[in-house]
C-alpha cells in the first residue's frame, strides 16, 4: 500500500493524483483505532461500515470526475456533542437525554457529509464540553498521545487526541474556554476557533450560548482552513450565525507575511507558571523570531482588560450553563461529572446583575482590543505556559487550576478568531504552542500566517511515538 499522507491536504492531493483512494486511507484509520484506541479513548461511537460506504462513495465520484472540495474522501471526526443521524449523541454524560438530536445532523455535519467528509465515528470530550473527566463514569479517560499518562486537554479531547495519533485527518471541536485550542496545545496539532458567529451551531449541545464557537482542529493551519470553508456561513436555522459572505480561506498560501504587522503579547502571558515558563518564553521567542523572518513587522503590545474579561467570560459561562442544566441539576445532581456537579451551580450565585454587568465588560474590552488591532494585524501569544498535566496532577487541581496558565479564554470572551500552532516541545518532550488571534472575521489572515509559519518549521509534522509507522502494515 502506497505510504499515507500524513495531512489532509496531501492526502487529498493523492487522491486526486489516483495515487491511493478514500478506501485505503478508511481502512488506515480502523487499523490504527483499532491499534491504539485502547490506550487513548478517542472514541464514544465508531461508523466503520458506514465509513467505508462513505469511502467507496468518494471514490466513485472522484473515478466519474465529480469532485465536491477538499473533504472528499477524507476520514474525519465528530465530537460527541454535535448531532449526527447515524449514532446518538450523548455529550459524555449520563445525563443527556437519548432522544436528543436522534435522527438529525447538526448543520456542520450536514455540510460536512455535502462535501464528500468520511466522519469515521463520534468522539470523546468533557461531559457537556466542560470540567474534567470523572474516573466513576462510565466513560474513556481520554489519554494523549505524547505521553499515556498525561491528559489530552479538554473538552474536545478526542479530536486532538484522534489527530495527533493519526485516527483522522482532522476534526470538529468546540471552544467556549479554550476547547479546541486547549486540545490542540496538548496534543501538538493545530486548533481554529473562528469567530463567533462564522459557523452555525445549531444541532450542537450547548454550553454557554453566547460563547460557543465550532471550529476544525487538524495537523496543519492550511487543513483547518479546508475544514473552515466547508463549513462556514449562516444558516436561518441558526440566529446566531452572521450572515457575512465566506471568503478563501486557503487564498494566498505563498509563504510570505511581508506587510502583514504582529503585535507580541508578554504582559498577561509569561511568567505565570514556573515550572514551565522558561521553556516557553525561550521557544516563543523563537516562534517570533521566525515570524519576523518571514516578512512581518514585530512590535509589542499589551492585551486591554485581560483579567477582567476572563472573570467576564466565566461569569458568562457558568451562568448560561446553570440557565440548560438547572431542571437536571435539582433532580440528577448524581450523575453529573464530579467536576460539573460543582461548577454548573455557581451560576445561580450570580444574579442578574451581575450577568448584566459581564456583559458590559465583554463590551468594553471588545472596543478596546478594536483600538489595538488599528495597529498591528495580529497579536501573538504562548498559548499556554503550561504543557499537558498528569491525570494525578489534573484531578488532584481541579478545573480552576488547570486553567491556570492556558491562554485561551479571553478570546472566547471578545469572540476574536484565534489559531494555535504547534512551536516545539519541553525538556520532557510535550508540545508547546504558538497562538496568534486576528480581527473578527479574518480566519483568512490567520490561515496565511500560520501556513507561512508551517512553512518555515516542521513542528506540525512531529508524529508521538505511540503512533508512529504504519498500523495495518505492522
Amino acid at each position: 500500500m502506497t505510504q499515507i499522507p500524513l495531512t489532509l491536504t496531501d492526502a487529498g492531493a493523492a487522491l486526486r493524483a489516483g495515487e491511493l483512494t478514500s478506501v485505503e486511507l478508511v481502512e488506515e484509520s480502523i487499523a490504527r483505532a483499532d491499534a491504539f484506541d485502547d490506550q487513548l479513548g478517542v472514541y464514544l461511537a465508531r461508523f466503520d461500515d458506514y465509513a467505508r460506504g462513505r469511502a467507496a462513495q468518494a471514490d466513485a465520484d472522484f473515478a466519474a470526475g465529480v469532485d465536491h472540495g477538499p473533504l472528499q474522501g477524507i476520514p474525519v471526526g465528530v465530537k460527541d456533542i454535535l448531532a449526527m443521524a447515524e449514532g446518538p449523541t450523548t455529550a459524555q454524560s449520563l445525563v443527556l437525554d437519548p432522544a436528543w438530536g436522534e435522527g438529525k445532523d447538526a448543520i456542520v455535519v450536514e455540510r460536512l457529509k455535502a462535501a464528500g467528509a468520511v466522519i469515521t465515528g463520534k468522539l470523546s470530550t468533557m461531559e457537556f464540553a466542560s470540567a474534567l473527566p470523572d474516573p466513576e463514569k462510565p466513560f474513556p479517560l481520554p489519554r494523549n498521545p505524547w505521553n499515556t499518562d498525561t491528559w489530552p486537554g479538554g473538552s474536545s479531547s478526542g479530536t486532538g487526541a484522534g489527530v495527533a495519533a493519526g485516527l483522522f485527518y482532522t476534526g470538529i471541536g468546540t471552544d467556549t474556554g479554550g476547547s479546541i485550542r486547549i486540545p490542540a496545545i496538548f496534543c501538538g496539532v493545530s486548533g481554529l476557533m473562528p469567530t463567533f458567529g462564522r459557523v452555525p451551531n445549531a444541532g450542537c449541545v450547548p454550553l454557554g450560548y453566547s460563547l460557543d464557537h465550532i471550529g476544525p482542529l487538524a495537523r496543519s493551519a492550511r487543513d483547518c482552513g479546508a475544514m473552515l470553508q466547508t463549513f462556514a456561513g449562516a444558516d436561518p436555522r441558526d440566529p446566531y450565525a452572521v450572515d457575512l459572505p465566506v471568503p478563501d480561506f486557503l487564498a494566498g498560501l505563498d509563504g510570505s507575511l511581508a506587510g502583514v504587522r504582529i503585535g507580541v503579547e508578554r504582559a498577561n502571558h509569561l511568567g505565570v507558571d514556573a515550572e514551565e515558563d522558561t521553556a516557553v518564553a525561550a521557544t516563543f521567542e523563537a516562534a517570533v523570531e521566525r515570524l519576523g523572518a518571514l516578512g512581518a513587522t514585530v512590535v509589542q503590545v499589551e492585551i486591554p482588560h485581560y483579567a477582567e474579561a476572563l472573570v467576564a467570560a466565566m461569569i458568562t459561562c457558568v451562568s448560561e450553563a446553570a440557565a440548560y442544566h438547572r431542571e437536571d441539576l435539582r433532580t440528577r445532581a448524581e450523575d453529573y461529572f464530579r467536576a460539573n456537579r460543582s461548577m454548573y451551580p455557581l451560576g445561580v450565585c450570580f444574579t442578574g446583575a451581575d450577568y448584566v454587568q459581564a456583559q458590559r465588560v465583554r463590551r468594553v474590552a471588545q472596543r478596546s482590543l478594536a483600538g489595538v488591532f488599528t495597529d498591528v494585524d495580529l497579536i501573538a501569544t504562548p498559548g499556554a505556559v503550561r504543557v499537558a498535566p498528569t491525570y494525578e496532577r489534573m484531578l488532584a487541581g481541579g478545573t480552576f487550576d488547570i486553567l491556570d496558565g492556558v491562554h485561551t479564554m479571553y478570546w472566547d470572551a471578545v469572540g476574536n478568531p484565534a489559531l494555535v500552532v504547534p512551536m516545539g516541545f519541553n525538556a520532557g518532550g510535550l508540545p508547546l504552542s504558538l497562538q496568534l488571534a486576528a480581527r473578527p472575521f479574518e480566519e483568512q489572515l490567520l490561515v496565511r500566517a500560520g501556513d507561512a509559519y508551517q512553512q518555515a518549521t516542521d513542528w506540525h509534522l512531529r508524529v508521538p511515538r505511540l503512533a508512529a509507522g504504519v498500523a495495518s502494515a505492522a
